[in-house]
C-alpha cells in the first residue's frame, strides 16, 4: 500500500505545473513594484518547513539582488510585544496552512507599521492570506499527511518565482519553466541504496552549504518527524568548528554535493570522513564519480536545491517504512500547529 507521503511527494511535479500556469499578474506586478519603490529591508516570517523555504528564499534573492533578507526572530511580536519599525520594509511570510497566531500576527503589525507585505501560503482564505497586502498562493491541493512534501517544494519554487521577477532573472524564469520535468526525473532517480544505512541509524549529521544549507535543515526535519532519527543539519564550514569531535569510525553523514561554488569543500569534507571511517552517503550530481546518490539538475544551478529534496522526500518515506514508523502520521505531530 502506498502512504500518503509518498503519493504527495510524487504529485509534487503536479503541483509546481499547476503553481506557475496561475497568479502571473500578482508575481509580475509585485516584483514591478519593488522595482518601483524598494524596500528599504527585507524580513522573512515562518516556522519549521517554512522556514528553511525561508532560508533559500533569502540566499537566492541575497545572491540576485544584493539585498539583505532577514529572519524574524519570532516570539518578538506575540510574547514580547517588540516596537517593530517597518516603514518602507518588506515582511515576506510562508505558511502551508496561514493559521498560526506567530506568523500572522507579526504581518498583521509590519503592515500597520506601513510596510509591504506577502504571503506565500497554501490557503489563501486562511487568517494569513485576509493579513497580508500581496498573496502568492501554492496551489498545492490538499496535503493529507503530516509531513510537508509537496506544499514544501511549491514553497521554494514560489520564492524562486519572485525572486525571478522582481529581480527580472529570464535564467530563473526559464528554469522555473523547466522545472517540473526536472522533478520528475528526481522523483524516478534510485536512491533505494541509502534506505539500508539511514534505517540502521540513531543520530545522523547532514551536510550543505550555502544554497542548498536550507535543503539540509528540511532533510534532517523529515529525518526526525517521520523516521525517529535524531538528524541534524550542518554547514560543510560551520561542521569542522565543533561538530567533527563527533564524527568517528562509523558515524553516518548525508552530504548534499550540489553544482557551484560550496560543492568542492563538501567533496573534500566527505572524503576527509570516509578516511576517518565514517558512513558517508553522498548525493551529487552524476559527473562527481564518488557518489552514492545521483543529484537530478535543473536548467539553472540556483533551483537544483528543488529538485534534491524531490528525491530526498521519496528516500525519507521508504527510511521510515524501514524503521516500522508510519509515515503519514508521526508520533505526537498534528498537520497544523499553532504557535505564539
Amino acid at each position: 500500500m502506498i502512504s500518503l507521503m509518498l503519493e504527495e511527494a510524487r504529485s509534487a511535479p503536479r503541483a509546481v505545473t499547476e503553481l506557475l500556469a496561475t497568479n502571473l499578474e500578482e508575481y509580475r506586478a509585485l516584483g514591478a513594484a519593488l522595482r518601483a519603490t524598494p524596500p528599504a529591508g527585507i524580513v522573512t516570517i515562518a516556522r519549521g518547513s517554512s522556514d528553511h523555504a525561508a532560508a533559500y528564499l533569502a540566499y537566492l534573492l541575497t545572491v540576485r539582488s544584493g539585498r539583505l533578507v532577514t529572519s524574524l526572530p519570532m516570539s518578538l511580536v506575540t510574547l514580547y510585544q517588540a516596537p517593530l519599525m517597518a516603514d518602507r520594509m518588506l515582511a515576506i511570510a510562508i505558511s502551508q496552512s496561514g493559521q498560526s497566531p506567530d506568523v500572522v500576527e507579526p504581518i498583521r503589525e509590519l503592515r500597520k507599521g506601513g510596510a509591504t507585505t506577502a504571503a506565500i501560503l497554501n490557503e489563501a482564505s486562511s487568517p494569513l492570506g485576509n493579513t497580508a497586502e500581496w498573496i502568492l498562493p501554492l496551489h498545492a491541493g490538499l496535503e493529507r499527511s503530516v509531513a510537508a512534501t509537496k506544499s514544501f517544494i511549491c514553497s521554494l519554487v514560489a520564492g524562486a518565482r519572485l525572486t525571478a521577477h522582481w529581480c527580472e532573472c529570464e535564467d530563473l524564469l526559464q528554469g522555473l519553466r523547466l522545472l517540473p520535468s526536472a522533478l520528475e526525473e528526481a522523483c524516478a532517480l534510485d536512491w533505494s541504496g541509502a534506505v539500508a544505512t539511514l534505517a540502521g541509524s540513531e543520530r545522523l549529521m547532514v551536510i550543505a552549504r550555502g544554497m542548498g544549507l536550507a535543503i539540509a535543515k528540511e532533510a534532517a526535519l523529515k529525518l526526525k518527524e517521520t523516521c525517529g532519527i535524531q538528524a541534524e543539519a550542518f554547514s560543510a564550514a560551520e561542521v569542522r568548528h565543533g561538530p567533527q569531535a563527533l564524527i568517528a569510525a562509523g558515524y553516518p553523514l548525508f552530504a548534499f554535493a550540489l553544482r557551484g561554488p560550496a560543492q568542492r569543500e563538501i567533496l573534500a569534507l566527505a572524503a576527509e570522513m570516509r578516511q576517518r571511517g565514517a558512513k558517508v552517503i553522498l548525493a551529487a550530481p552524476a559527473d562527481v564519480p564518488e557518489r552514492d546518490l545521483t543529484l537530478a539538475t535543473t536548467w539553472s544551478e540556483h533551483l537544483d536545491p528543488i529538485a534534491a529534496i524531490q528525491s530526498f522526500h521519496i528516500l525519507a518515506e521508504a527510511v521510515s517504512r524501514a524503521r516500522g514508523c508510519d509515515p503519514d502520521r508521526p508520533p505526537f505531530l498534528h498537520k497544523v500547529t499553532s504557535t505564539r
